[in-house]
């Protein structure tokens, strides 16, 4: 069988049919959504570049991306710094960092320039799976990598400003101040501990760090 596979293969040399040289029958190799013969459908959806046969999902061919991406087209936009097609409602409302879809998802540590599940640009400009993304929100609210607060959370610290309100620290802390770091505006201040939360002096979140031992005002001591 093989000596009969190399004599198609001489054969095919012959009328100028041959393919790459490491295809044993020398035929030439041609991909195709339609079969010219009997006319079979391959796929419903062909791309020719990346010579993709797939189930018709509104696919469509971004040639910066160099990849296949599940449309339909008009929903996307590709963001050239971020290098990565994404929704048009995002379209100058993300932060962009150059090549971000470069880098795995920090929750799966799977591909994301590849992958089939749309991406969700956080805030900080970070990119995670959107079903990922989900499910971090299930467990905490922050940006796996920088810690930004990955949603708005306005509405929470107002409630969390009553709760502090109500919840009066014993004696022996009132006075006491700690230095906070913030991981939303990256502000450093000193405010007054509370075992709650610390609220930053600057952009009044409560995404914040302990940056500093705890100290009691010296006109208390």
């Amino acid at each position: 069988m093989a000596a009969s596979a190399r004599e198609d293969g001489r054969r095919g040399q012959e009328h100028g049919r041959r393919g790459c040289e490491h295809y044993d029958r020398g035929c030439l190799l041609k991909a195709q959504q339609i079969c010219e013969e009997c006319s079979t459908l391959f796929g419903e959806y062909y791309c020719n570049i990346c010579h993709l046969f797939d189930k018709d999902k509104k696919q469509y061919h971004c040639e910066n991306c160099g990849i296949c991406r599940i449309g339909p087209k008009e929903d996307f936009f590709h963001c050239l710094k971020c290098n990565l097609c994404l929704a048009m409602n995002l379209q100058g409302k993300h932060k962009c960092i150059e090549n971000v879809s470069r880098q795995n998802c920090p929750i799966c540590l799977e591909d994301i320039h590849t992958s089939r599940i749309v991406a969700h640009v956080l805030p900080c400009g970070h990119l995670l799976h959107r079903t990922c993304y989900e499910e971090m929100l299930k467990e905490g609210y922050r940006c796996p990598l920088c810690m930004h607060s990955a949603l708005d959370m306005t509405r929470y610290w107002r409630q969390l400003d009553d709760e502090v309100a109500q919840t009066p620290m014993p004696s022996e802390y009132q006075n006491m101040t700690v230095d906070i770091l913030c991981n939303d505006c990256n502000g450093r201040s000193t405010v007054q501990f509370h075992i709650l939360g610390m609220k930053c002096n600057i952009c009044e979140s409560y995404n914040t760090a302990q940056a500093g031992g705890c100290r009691i005002s010296l006109d208390q001591q």
